[in-house]
């Protein structure tokens, strides 16, 4: 089997503004078929670097090659396979969704008719295609938004904020897109958000930019499963007798107690090994509950604590 070649990738790259460094050596890949979550408290570089990469600022040194072609020596090579929407995406309100298409289908080489009706059913507009743009929702937009940066088949879409403004619905209907197209039009999706719940459930790998450098890029499930160790809770009586038996049978763990509840450090895998020790000393057990990290626990520990915007 061939190895996947990344569409985007991303080396060394450096912005200097003045003496101020913004962006310092950042360098990473992006694969077809992925969606890249890109995070980072205010000020770490997100859009500087989005901004590079679809050539609306330069770079002071380093490399951005899209699909092998460089933004810096062949911008028009480069940029053709890219889609991009920065903030909301800007639309004729006076004239229908389907016109707004064509509009700017005619700025493009090869866009058919029948392209236009497959990016409407993708996004999920068939129904209100036909009307005026005017009349569209917040979520409405960004998905005509999305069709237009489709219509040219892109094989990289960047989407700084896509999820701003939305209600909860629009937040999940545009996670939904994004995921079938990258899975069913095997696009490179690189999104920057500061809502980490939803990057969570919308991206594979995501990358921590902190002070213009790249602090860790990790699979979703690697970032929260990399500590592998949890925090479980055993409601048990009597309690005392429960402590006592946990710290002879398991006296590597880490061990609180309050009321009527056990609180145990632990792998997941031993959480059965625990719950039958209990059991066989003849100890009740009224509930057991397990917290994993979530993603928000592990950027504030990867960023110092620095808030996400």
């Amino acid at each position: 089997m061939m190895a996947v070649e990344p569409i985007v990738q991303i080396r060394d790259l450096t912005k200097v503004i003045g003496k101020k460094t913004i962006i310092d050596q950042l360098s990473f890949d992006v694969y077809p078929g992925e969606v890249f979550g890109f995070l980072g408290p205010n000020g770490a570089g997100k859009t500087t670097t989005i901004r590079m990469m679809v050539g609306l600022m330069k770079m002071t040194e380093g490399e951005i090659l899209i699909d092998g072609s460089s933004i810096k020596t062949d911008y028009e090579d480069a940029i053709v396979k890219v889609g991009a929407i920065v903030e909301n995406p800007e639309m004729y309100k006076f004239l229908t969704g389907y016109q707004n298409l064509v509009h700017y289908a005619r700025m493009m080489k090869g866009i058919s008719k029948e392209r236009i009706n497959e990016v409407v059913k993708l996004v999920g507009l068939e129904g209100r295609i036909k009307e005026k743009v005017k009349g569209y929702s917040l979520g409405m937009r960004q998905r005509l938004g999305l069709a237009q940066a489709l219509l040219h088949r892109p094989k990289l879409l960047i989407l700084d904020e896509p999820t701003n403004g939305l209600d909860p619905a629009g937040i999940r209907e545009i996670r939904q897109y994004l995921r079938t197209l990258a899975r069913e039009e095997n696009v490179a999706v690189v999104v920057s958000s500061h809502l980490l719940s939803e990057i969570e459930l919308m991206c594979d790998r995501i990358g921590i930019i902190q002070a213009g450098k790249m602090v860790d890029v990790q699979r979703v499930n690697d970032f929260i499963q990399k500590d592998q160790t949890v925090m479980v809770s055993f409601e048990v009586d009597p309690v005392n007798h429960a402590v006592h038996a946990i710290k002879a049978l398991f006296p590597d763990m880490e061990i609180e107690h309050r009321d009527r509840v056990v609180m145990v450090k632990t792998e997941h895998e031993r959480i059965p090994d625990v719950t039958a020790a209990l059991v066989e000393k003849g100890i009740r057990i009224y509930g057991i509950q397990s917290s994993v990290k979530t993603l928000e626990d592990v950027f504030l520990e990867v960023t110092g604590g620095e808030q996400v915007v």
